[in-house]
C-alpha cells in the first residue's frame, strides 16, 4: 500500500471528515438499534437516522467538495489516491441522483423497519411487517428509478451491493453450479448415510458456556478484542464502526450448537476483513470492504472452509467437550458429519454447504419478482413456500421459518442475497490460490497456526479496503475472475467423502 502524499487528495480528506464522522455515528446507532435500545426507542431513532443520512448527503454534494475532487482528479495520483477519488466519486454519483427527502425517509423506514420485523418474527405474524416490506419495496423500485438511467431495476441494486453486477452475470454463476448442487443433494439424500436430522442437533446447551466457547475460538482465531466486540442479536452481523472498533453478533438457539459457532466464525470472517485493511485508508471513503461479494467471500471461507474443516473438527474436539458435556457420548467424526450434514432444511443461515446456494437463487427469483411487479408483497409467505418446495421439497410451518427469517429486507437491502452465492464460489477460488502459497490449510489449522492465513489475506485482498473494484481486485488476488470450478470442486470432493 502507498500512502497518501498528494496534497490535494488531503484537501479532499480534509473535507471528507465530517461525511466520516456522520457515518461513525450512524453505524453505531445501527448497532445499538440491534444490541441494547429499548424497543420503545425505535421512533426517535429512526427519525434522528433520517436526518444524518440527509446531513451526510448535503455534505457529500457540497460545492465545496466538488471543487476540491475537481482540482484532485487533474494531478497525476498513485494507486490509493485514485482508489479514494474512485470510491468518493461513486458515492457522489449515487446521491446526486436521489432527492434528499428520499434519502431521509429511506433511512427511517429501514430504521423502523428491522422493529417491526423483530416483533412479526418473535410473534410469527407476516402481517406485522407487510406495510413496512411494502414501503422498502416501493422505494426500491423508485431508487432504481433515480439511478438506473433506463437499466432493469435489480440490475441496478445489484450494482449497489457489487459493483458491476447484473441478473445476466448472476444467472450464469447460478447456472454453473446448479446442477452439480442438485446432483450432490441427490446422491446424499439417497445414500445409507443421510441423516435427515443428526442426533447432535436436538442436543440442548448452556449459553454461558457456549458464549465461553465462541470467546476461546475466536482467541484461536487472534480476533482482537481491543479492536472488537461481541454481543447477542436477533440475526447475527458485523457492523465495523471504524478499523479499530469493529462489532460482531452471535446467536443462542435453544439447540443445535453449530448454529452458535457457525454464526461466530462467519461474522469472524467480516470483521477480520475490517481489521486487516491498511491504517493508510484511516478516515477515507475506501477505508472499507470493496463489496458484498467480496465480505461474503471472507465469511463464508472462515465458516465454510475452516470452521467446517475435518482437520478443526479434530483439532477442536476436545475444546468442545469442555463446554459442551453432552459431546462425551460421541466422537469428532460425529461432529464432522454434523457440521456437514446435507439435508434440506428451512433455514439459510443452518443450511449446508450443498442446499445454501438454493436458498440464495429462491431469494433471488422473489426480488426480481417484487421489483417487477408479478410478485406483490401480501403474497410472500405463499410464494416462499411455493418456492421451497420447488427448491427443497420441503415447506416451512410458520412465516417465522420461512418469509421471516432473515432480516435483509427490513433493512432495506434488496440485491444483497446473491453477494452470498458471489462469496461462496469465491471463498473455494481464494483457498485454491492461498495454497499454492502457503501449503495446505488443513497442516496449518492442525498446528492451530491461522497467521499464515491471515496474512495471506490482508496481504492479497484486505489491505487494499475499497481502492480497487470487485473485478480488479479479484484479478489482482486471484489472477483472473470468478470461476466456480473449485467450488464445485470442493463439494464433489466432500460429499464423496461423506456420502
Amino acid at each position: 500500500m502507498i500512502e497518501v502524499k498528494n496534497e490535494k487528495i488531503k484537501a479532499v480528506l480534509k473535507e471528507y471528515k465530517p461525511v466520516w464522522a456522520i457515518a461513525h455515528a450512524q453505524k453505531l446507532m445501527g448497532w445499538d438499534a440491534e444490541t441494547y435500545m429499548p424497543t420503545a426507542g425505535f421512533e426517535d431513532r429512526g427519525d434522528a437516522e433520517g436526518v444524518l443520512a440527509g446531513l451526510s448527503q448535503k455534505m457529500m454534494l457540497s460545492n465545496s467538495l466538488r471543487k476540491k475532487i475537481a482540482r484532485a482528479t487533474a494531478e497525476k495520483l498513485n494507486a490509493t489516491e485514485k482508489g479514494i477519488l474512485r470510491v468518493l466519486k461513486r458515492e457522489i454519483s449515487i446521491l446526486d441522483k436521489l432527492p434528499s427527502s428520499f434519502v431521509e425517509r429511506f433511512a427511517q423506514i429501514s430504521s423502523k423497519a428491522r422493529i417491526y420485523w423483530r416483533k412479526a418474527k418473535q410473534q410469527n405474524n407476516f402481517k406485522l411487517f407487510q406495510r413496512f416490506l411494502q414501503e422498502i419495496v416501493d422505494m426500491s423500485i423508485k431508487k432504481a428509478e433515480y439511478l438506473g438511467e433506463n437499466k432493469k431495476p435489480y440490475n441496478t441494486l445489484l450494482d449497489l451491493y457489487e459493483e458491476g453486477l447484473t441478473m445476466k452475470k448472476m444467472d450464469n454463476i447460478f447456472s454453473a453450479i446448479k446442477t452439480p448442487l442438485k446432483n450432490a443433494l441427490k446422491k446424499a439424500v439417497n445414500s445409507k448415510h443421510f441423516l435427515k436430522m443428526h442426533p447432535l442437533q436436538k442436543e440442548r446447551y448452556s449459553k454461558e458456556k457456549m458464549n465461553e466457547l465462541n470467546h476461546k475460538i475466536l482467541d484461536l482465531f487472534r480476533f482482537d478484542q481491543t479492536r472488537g466486540r461481541i454481543d447477542v442479536s436477533a440475526h447475527p452481523f458485523t457492523e465495523e464502526i471504524s478499523m479499530d472498533d469493529v462489532r460482531i453478533t452471535t446467536w443462542f438457539p435453544a439447540e443445535d450448537f453449530e448454529r452458535s459457532l457457525s454464526a461466530t466464525i462467519h461474522e469472524f470472517g467480516h470483521a477480520l476483513y475490517e481489521m486487516q485493511v491498511s491504517h493508510l485508508l484511516r478516515k477515507t471513503p475506501a477505508a472499507g470492504g470493496v463489496s458484498m461479494g467480496i465480505h461474503e467471500s471472507q465469511s463464508r471461507f472462515w465458516e465454510n472452509l475452516i470452521g467446517r474443516n475435518k482437520t478443526f473438527v479434530k483439532k477442536n474436539f476436545g475444546l468442545f467437550g469442555q463446554y459442551l458435556p453432552f459431546l462425551k457420548k460421541y466422537d469428532a467424526n460425529d461432529v464432522y458429519r454434523y457440521f456437514n450434514n446435507i439435508v434440506p432444511s428451512m433455514i439459510r443461515v443452518e443450511a449446508d454447504e450443498v442446499t445454501y446456494n438454493f436458498h440464495i437463487m429462491l431469494r433471488y427469483e422473489i426480488e426480481k419478482g417484487l421489483l417487477t411487479g408479478k410478485i406483490e408483497v401480501k403474497d410472500l409467505p405463499e410464494i416462499w413456500n411455493e418456492k421451497m418446495q420447488e427448491y427443497l421439497g420441503i415447506v416451512p410451518k410458520t412465516d417465522t421459518e420461512g418469509v421471516l427469517q432473515d432480516i435483509h429486507w427490513s433493512m432495506g437491502s434488496i440485491g444483497y442475497f446473491p453477494t452470498y452465492t458471489i462469496g461462496t464460489v469465491l471463498a473455494s477460488q481464494i483457498q485454491h490460490k492461498m495454497e499454492k502459497d502457503t501449503g495446505k490449510i488443513s497442516e496449518l489449522i492442525a498446528k492451530a497456526d491461522y497467521t499464515p492465513i491471515q496474512e495471506w489475506l490482508k496481504s492479497n485482498i484486505h489491505q487494499y479496503g475499497s481502492i480497487y473494484t470487485p473485478k480488479d481486485l479479484i484479478r489482482k488476488s486471484l489472477g483472473g475472475s470468478i470461476d466456480a470450478t473449485y467450488f464445485i470442486k470442493h463439494i464433489r470432493e466432500k460429499v464423496k467423502e461423506l456420502y
